[in-house]
């Protein structure tokens, strides 16, 4: 079934400014995405959620603020031409004013040594904090081994993008106290 770009348009469109979103940034509080540049601007006179009015952070709003790539990655995909448009639009910005345009941040590759193999410490491949991932969490209800479990003091939890659901269950089953039979 082929699907109108209109069925999915509530789900990308910005809520403050009514357009497409631009560096798509989500609210770690509550899970809800406006335009980098609207809910900064949001910001300067309230510490509040557009959409659903928790205080998002009672001094330091900016702190639970997240871009959000891979729904900027989606819009850029459904939306033909914007990404070539907003970057056009930037690049006329910054020429008008007789600026340099800022670089496209893209990571630096990683030496590669011929001969003696070198002991690597860490990861070489690292998740930018950007990926992370935020995950809403609900109780749908269970018959066994949920008799004394304590609820959480948040539905929502931002996990790195190298998190797998292993890691998710293992986190859920030690902060709720899950009994080892519970399904998670």
């Amino acid at each position: 079934r082929m699907i109108n770009l209109a069925e999915l348009t509530p789900y990308i469109l910005c809520s403050i400014c009514k357009g497409y979103f631009i560096d798509a940034t989500t609210i770690t509080e509550c899970l809800h995405t406006f335009c980098k540049s609207c809910i900064v601007r949001h910001f300067y006179y309230s510490n509040r959620c557009p959409k659903c009015n928790i205080v998002v952070h009672q001094t330091q709003p900016l702190y639970n603020i997240r871009l959000d790539r891979q729904l900027q990655d989606i819009v850029y995909k459904l939306v033909v031409n914007l990404e070539e448009r907003e970057k056009k639009q930037m690049h006329d910005f910054y020429k008008e004013r007789g600026l340099e345009v800022p670089k496209p941040a893209v990571p630096q590759p990683v030496p590669v040594s011929r001969g003696r193999p070198r002991k690597v410490l860490g990861s070489v491949f690292r998740i930018p904090p950007e990926l992370d991932i935020s995950i809403l969490l609900e109780f749908i209800g269970a018959n066994e081994g949920t008799g004394n479990f304590k609820p959480l003091e948040k539905k929502f939890v931002r996990v790195s993008g190298e998190a797998t659901i292993g890691h998710v269950e293992k986190f859920l089953r030690r902060k709720m106290d899950l009994d080892p039979t519970c399904q998670v």
